[in-house]
């Protein structure tokens, strides 16, 4: 079993910058891809990113694309989330999991979120 921590969540104004993190428990991540998700009071968890296992193909929302980007550091068991040019409506809870692709149902593992809020 793999165990995922977020965290970088926070308050920014609108234009402004994050950077999430997830840090996993085991070496084992770099054989698993990774996928950011979120989900905004009221509404379903929805697909963000996600990338494979080694870093060379990455996904995105259409929402995103351009102002967000995924990575990882499979030596450092941690993967993260750049986040730019931030809009209000990105404002919701962010879950990093072990998979890969664009669906939910893809992904074993799943972390606790971690809160992020964009003030206009």
């Amino acid at each position: 079993q793999v165990q995922l921590v977020e965290s970088g969540g926070g308050l920014v104004q609108a234009g402004g910058s994050l950077r999430l993190s997830c840090a996993a428990s085991k070496r084992t991540f770099s054989t698993y891809g990774m996928g950011w998700f979120r989900q905004a009071p009221g509404k379903e968890r929805e697909f963000v990113a996600t990338i494979s296992r080694n870093g060379g193909s990455t996904d995105y929302t259409n929402s995103v694309k351009g102002r967000f980007t995924i990575s990882r550091d499979n030596a450092k068991n941690t993967g993260y989330l750049q986040m730019n040019s931030l809009k209000p409506e990105d404002t919701a809870v962010y879950f990093c999991a072990a998979g890969y692709g664009s669906s939910r149902y893809n992904y074993a593992y799943w972390g606790q979120g971690t809160q992020v809020t964009v003030s206009s």
